[in-house]
């Protein structure tokens, strides 16, 4: 049987962020005919553009591949930039680049390009050409909801890329598209939030009009060492919100620890409300009837909830 070569000057390097495309066009240049990128030892990314068949399939790969078709100033962006940056965002399919010009976009099945003038295409992610955490922030400030775009800020922050300040700067000055909706969002980002869920438990709260959250609150003992730390909660009232994924059920040994996390809690006068994934996408409203019901029991003051937050937490009825 034999094998398709690929050829020394499109050899890549053990590490994948290495990974050279190989334009269609290009492919003569390198000893390789049509038949030959058609077999085994090749893949088509995007027309006119291949990559070795073991090559990553992941968004890096194929923001890498997209790039190989443009010039020199486009640059990822919109969902493949917030991806690429370690952002949360919704399914998308498209890899998304953005021009500086009208006469740079090309149509491409899989790719998805923007014109954006205002580029500056000087950040980069394990090489790729990417727009700014800020500039990300505010481009999907015109395609996603205002939840969604919260937890896109809170991942930059978290993986640090940017943080809340600078983020609410750049929107302020920004006058592009979007950068209204932008302002807004940012103004919820916060430093201390660990996951899409906690940003989804935490906007429920805001958007209900019941107060903010404190966030990663500690437990301490009477030295001061840290013994626990909690997702969110209210501090005065010893009430503490806990997201709690499939995975801790699953790994016992995690179970075993939260089991004897809780009793603890419990031993020195903290009420621990567990949420779960349905209780924020399903029954957003139970999910708030507890909370205000703990504050209740625990003698803290509940504001009369606003009706925000069902425009944002739809839910789904029993």
């Amino acid at each position: 049987m034999s094998i398709d070569p690929v050829p020394a000057s499109f050899a890549r390097a053990a590490e994948k962020d290495c990974v050279t495309p190989l334009l269609t066009r290009d492919a003569a240049a390198h000893g390789l005919t049509p038949s030959l990128l058609r077999r085994k030892a090749y893949r088509r990314v995007f027309h006119g553009v291949h990559l070795p068949v073991d090559a990553a399939d992941d968004t890096w790969t194929r923001a890498h591949a997209a790039l190989a078709l443009t010039g020199q100033g486009a640059v990822a962006s919109f969902t493949t930039a917030a991806r690429l940056w370690g952002a949360a965002v919704p399914e998308d399919a498209d890899i998304h680049v953005s021009v500086a010009t009208a006469a740079e976009r090309r149509a491409v099945e899989g790719i998805t390009f923007h014109v954006d003038q205002g580029l500056v295409p000087e950040h980069h992610v394990r090489g790729v050409r990417v727009t700014s955490p800020e500039h990300t922030f505010i481009d999907l400030a015109r395609r996603l909801s205002l939840v969604d775009l919260v937890v896109v800020g809170d991942g930059l922050v978290r993986n640090g890329h940017t943080t809340p300040e600078m983020l609410r700067t750049a929107c302020l000055a920004s006058r592009r598209k979007g950068s209204v909706a932008a302002r807004r969002a940012s103004m919820y980002v916060r430093t201390g939030v660990e996951s899409p869920m906690e940003t989804r438990l935490r906007m429920l709260v805001i958007l209900a009009g019941l107060p903010e959250p404190e966030l990663q609150i500690e437990i301490r003992l009477e030295d001061g060492t840290v013994v626990y730390r909690l997702d969110m909660g209210y501090v005065a009232a010893l009430l503490g919100f806990e997201y709690d994924g499939r995975h801790h059920a699953e790994d016992p040994e995690q179970w075993d620890h939260d089991v004897s996390r809780r009793e603890y809690l419990d031993s020195i006068g903290w009420r621990i409300i567990v949420i779960r994934a349905a209780d924020i996408y399903q029954h957003p409203d139970q999910t708030l009837a507890r909370i205000v019901t703990a504050m209740k029991a625990a003698g803290a003051p509940v504001p009369a909830l606003s009706t925000t937050w069902a425009r944002h937490f739809p839910g789904r009825s029993s």
